[in-house]
């Protein structure tokens, strides 16, 4: 894969952007043509809803007598409720830091990873390089450092429609952001953890004349974690696209709007 095809990450993985033809800018209809058949849809779907919710009340135990599997077979989901635990109240190169020797500390430090890997401050070699040293491992720092040099280059930087350096022209909002929607641990032993983290992330470019709009894309990144100098580091990590959900009928917003969302909301630290 190329740099220019990614958003952030080199042959480990990186968000795959697919930018439109046009400008949204200036105020894209909403689409309109699945409308009838989308509130059909709709409408048969809350009575298939109903149908399910009357049977799953009145199914029973789910015993081996109706046919159904016993609990002890289904497949247990990861618990997506809050536990209680408190996030952390620490950070490296502003990122979250001194997350809890667990299997949910190394999911809140892959979560908080994938926020900093996504970040539009990857485009600034020295923030970069900052963020590199504080969330992998001591090992593989220099390696990580020469491989995300490799993939942001002035030219990658170029095709978005920045300057060489990383920056936005004047007028325009960068716009690289990460958002976790959830995480599970695939793997985990004492000091180490592999970490899936599905995730939703924006890029383009926010102005009135840009040929990169702020698109939107969906990808799980897995991170292979380990429990170095008192809290979990990443050795390696790597992204495949979805799960994606089916686009909605939002209409685009204008590049005021998207500009101004960027500025006045910040970002979380992300907990289990």
């Amino acid at each position: 894969m190329s740099p220019g095809d990614e958003q952030g990450y080199t042959e480990t993985g990186q968000t795959r952007t697919r930018l439109p033809g046009g400008d949204p800018y200036g105020g894209a209809p909403r689409r309109t043509g699945r409308s009838s058949s989308r509130g059909l849809v709709t409408v048969v779907g809350v009575v298939v809803l109903l149908i399910a919710a009357i049977a799953f009340a009145n199914r029973g135990d789910g015993s081996a007598t109706d046919g159904s599997a016993g609990k002890a077979d289904r497949p247990k989901a990861a618990p997506t409720a809050a536990s209680g635990t408190k996030p952390v109240d620490t950070k490296s190169a502003n990122i979250p830091s001194g997350f809890a020797h667990t299997q949910q500390g190394a999911q809140s430090a892959a979560a908080n990873y994938a926020v900093a890997l996504g970040s539009a401050e990857m485009f600034n070699k020295s923030r970069r390089d900052a963020i590199l040293q504080a969330i992998m491992t001591p090992s593989t720092v220099a390696s990580s450092k020469t491989a995300m040099d490799k993939a942001y280059t002035p030219d990658f930087s170029q095709s978005l429609g920045l300057y060489a350096d990383g920056t936005a022209p004047k007028g325009y909002t960068f716009v690289s952001r990460t958002s976790p929607v959830g995480t599970k641990v695939t793997e985990a032993t004492g000091d180490a953890a592999t970490v899936e983290v599905w995730c939703s992330g924006l890029l383009g470019l926010a102005g009135e004349k840009s040929t990169n709009p702020v698109t939107n894309s969906w990808f799980t990144i897995t991170m292979k974690l380990e429990w170095t100098a008192n809290d979990w580091k990443i050795i390696t990590h790597s992204q495949q696209e979805g799960p994606a959900p089916v686009p909605g009928d939002d209409k685009a917003s204008s590049s005021e709007e998207i500009s101004k969302a960027v500025d006045e909301y910040g970002g979380f630290t992300y907990a289990r």
